[in-house]
C-alpha cells in the first residue's frame, strides 16, 4: 500500500488548488505562493512540496538516485504541469468521468492491493490521505486516460496489409525486453543551434554514465521524458514494441549495456537494456463462455442496472429459463447478443481482468453472481476450458500490437508536444523560469 500511498500523494498535486485552498481558509493560514501557472490553473508551493515528498519518499533507500533538490523540483513541477493540461484538455473536449466509473476504478485499487474499500480508507486515512482527494485524483487519471484514448483511435488504424508486410518481412521478433532510456527533448521548430545543444547534452549525459554514474540517476536528473520520475522505466516489451526511433539499437546488445546517443522523432535518446528474455510455442488454455450485459448510462444507474441482471440470473437459476434466450432478450452486448450471448472460445485476457477473475472462480456450467465492469452490470457462464496451440494466431495478433502501440506512442508524444508549446505556461520557481526561458529543463 505505500507505493500506492507514494503515487496518491503525487498525483494528489495535479488535483487542482480548491482542496488546498479550502483548508487553508479553514486552517486559517496564509495562502500558498504559486509556483505555476498552467493555463486557467495554477500550481502551489504546498502542492510541489507535497510531489516532491512522495519521490523523496520512494528513493528514500537509494537517496544518491536523486538529482539536486532544485533540479528535481523543476521535474515535478514540469510532471504536474503536463498533467493539469492533459486535465484541462480533456474536459475542454467533453471527455466526462461519472461517480459509477471512479467507483469501479477505486475498487480496483483496492483489489490490485487485496483489500476491500474499506480496508483500503482505513490505510488511507492512516496516512493522513483523505478518501475525497483520491477519489478525485482517480477521476484525473481516468480523464486523461480517455484523452488518451480519444486522440490515438482517432488517429491510429493498421491495416491488413501492414500486419501482412510486417510478418512478411520476418523483422517480428520473439522474446521481450525490460528497458530503460533517457530522453533530451528537441523543441518543435528547433534551429541548427538548439539541436545542436541538445544533442551536446546528450553526448554529456553518455559521458557521465560511462564514468560510473547510475543510468536510474541519469534518468531522474536530465530526462525531458514523462516517465523521467521512474528512471526512465520502460518495463518489459516485446522486441517490437519497441519505439522504432532505438528498435535496431536493443536487437544486438546484451544485459546492463547502454547504447550510444541516438536521435528520434522527439529529441536524443540513451537507452539501456536492462535484461531479455525469450519466448517459446505459445499454448494457452482457452474459455468458452457466454454472457449477459446490462449497461450502465445516463438513463440506467448502477444500482437499477444491478437489479436489472439479479432478476435475470434468478429467472435461470431459480425459474430454470434458457440463458440463450434472455440473452437475445436482454443483453445490450451488441457483439454477443444476437448469439445468446455466446463469447466462443478466447483467451482469458482478452476481456480484461474483472471477466478473468470471473472466470477463474466457475465451474463449467456454473453461472457467475452479478459482477460489474466498465461496461455495467454481467452475469457470465462458464461452458468448458480448452488447451489450444495459438502461436499463429499470437504472432499475428502481436504483429497488429507493435504498429498500433508505435502509431500510438508516436502520436500521443506529438499531441503532448503540441499541448505543451500551445498552453500558456509561467514558471515562478526562480531557477526554473530561467532555465525556462534558455530552452533548456536540467542542464548537466
Amino acid at each position: 500500500m505505500n507505493r500506492i500511498v507514494a503515487v496518491f500523494c503525487f498525483l494528489l498535486a495535479s488535483l487542482g488548488t480548491s482542496a488546498v485552498v479550502r483548508a487553508q481558509m479553514l486552517s486559517k493560514e496564509p495562502l500558498d505562493r504559486i509556483v505555476a501557472v498552467a493555463e486557467d490553473d495554477v500550481i502551489l508551493q504546498s502542492e510541489l512540496d507535497r510531489a516532491v515528498a512522495s519521490v523523496l519518499a520512494q528513493y528514500r533507500s537509494n537517496p544518491q538516485q536523486l538529482p539536486p533538490r532544485d533540479v528535481l523540483d523543476r521535474q515535478v513541477l514540469e510532471s504536474l504541469v503536463m498533467m493539469r493540461l492533459q486535465v484541462q484538455r480533456a474536459q475542454g473536449s467533453g471527455i466526462r468521468v461519472s461517480d459509477a466509473d471512479i467507483d469501479q476504478a477505486a475498487q480496483r485499487v483496492a483489489e490490485n492491493n487485496k483489500m476491500d474499500l474499506g480496508q483500503m480508507r482505513a490505510s488511507l486515512a492512516q496516512q493522513g490521505l483523505s478518501y475525497e482527494d483520491f477519489r478525485k485524483t482517480l477521476r484525473d487519471q481516468l480523464l486523461v486516460q480517455r484523452l488518451q484514448q480519444r486522440v490515438v483511435q482517432n488517429q491510429v488504424n493498421v491495416s491488413d496489409s501492414e500486419v501482412d508486410i510486417l510478418l512478411a518481412s520476418n523483422s517480428l521478433k520473439g522474446g521481450e525486453v525490460h528497458l530503460q532510456h533517457i530522453l533530451i527533448s528537441v523543441p518543435d521548430g528547433a534551429d541548427a543551434q538548439a539541436i545542436q545543444t541538445a544533442h551536446d547534452k546528450a553526448e554529456d549525459v553518455k559521458k557521465q554514465i560511462d564514468g560510473g554514474m547510475d543510468f536510474t540517476a541519469a534518468a531522474i536528473r536530465y530526462s525531458n521524458a514523462q516517465d523521467a520520475l521512474q528512471g526512465g522505466d520502460l518495463g518489459w516489451r516485446r522486441y517490437d514494441e519497441v519505439p522504432e526511433a532505438f528498435a535496431n539499437l536493443v536487437e544486438g546488445m546484451q544485459p546492463g549495456q547502454v547504447s550510444q546517443v541516438v536521435r528520434g522523432p522527439s529529441g536524443f535518446h540513451i537507452v539501456k537494456l536492462v535484461d531479455k528474455r525469450a519466448d517459446g510455442k505459445q499454448v494457452v488454455t482457452e474459455y468458452h463462455a457466454r454472457h449477459i450485459l446490462i449497461k450502465v448510462d445516463e438513463l440506467v444507474d448502477s444500482d437499477e442496472a444491478q437489479k436489472t441482471i439479479t432478476d435475470i440470473r434468478k429467472r435461470i437459476v431459480d425459474g430454470h429459463e434458457d440463458f440463450a434466450a434472455l440473452a437475445k432478450k436482454y443483453s445490450q452486448d451488441q457483439n454477443t447478443a444476437s448469439a445468446g450471448g455466446d463469447m466462443d472460445w478466447f483467451p482469458i485476457d482478452q476481456y480484461g481482468s474483472r471477466i478473468a477473475n470471473e472466470l477463474t472462480t466457475l465451474k463449467d456450467d456454473e453461472i457467475s453472481q452479478p459482477f460489474q465492469t466498465d461496461a455495467g452490470w454481467h452475469i457470465l457462464e462458464l461452458l468448458g476450458t480448452r488447451k489450444q496451440d495459438r502461436t499463429v494466431q499470437m504472432k499475428r495478433e502481436q504483429a497488429r500490437d507493435v504498429i498500433r502501440n508505435r502509431k500510438a506512442e508516436e502520436e500521443y508524444e506529438n499531441f503532448l508536444r503540441q499541448v505543451r508549446s500551445e498552453a500558456y505556461v509561467e514558471i515562478r520557481l526562480p531557477d526554473a523560469a530561467k532555465k525556462a526561458a534558455d530552452g533548456d529543463s536540467a542542464t548537466p
